[in-house]
C-alpha cells in the first residue's frame, strides 16, 4: 500500500512538472522584420491578432496590417 502511494505521488509530481514546463515554454509571436509606416508616422505601440497586427502612431492613428502580406488593411483615426 505504501509503495503504491509512493508511486502515485511520484507520478503526480512528474505530471505536474511536465505541465508547468509545457505551459511556460516560449511562445513569442512572430513580427515582420520591417513595417512600412506612412511618411512622418512613428510607432508608439504594437498589438498582434491571429492574422493581423496593429500599430498605434504618434499622430493618433491606428494602422492595421495583414500579417501574411504586410499590406495595410485599415486606418482608424483616434479622436481626442
Amino acid at each position: 500500500m505504501v509503495m503504491l502511494l509512493t508511486a502515485v505521488m511520484i507520478g503526480g509530481v512528474l505530471v505536474t512538472f511536465a505541465l508547468i514546463v509545457i505551459r511556460l515554454s516560449d511562445r513569442t509571436p512572430t513580427l515582420p522584420d520591417q513595417i512600412e509606416l506612412p511618411d512622418g508616422a512613428k510607432a508608439q505601440a504594437v498589438t498582434i491578432g491571429s492574422n493581423w497586427y496593429a500599430v498605434v502612431t504618434d499622430d493618433n492613428r491606428i494602422l492595421i496590417f495583414d500579417k501574411t502580406t504586410g499590406k495595410q488593411r485599415q486606418e482608424i483615426a483616434v479622436q481626442e
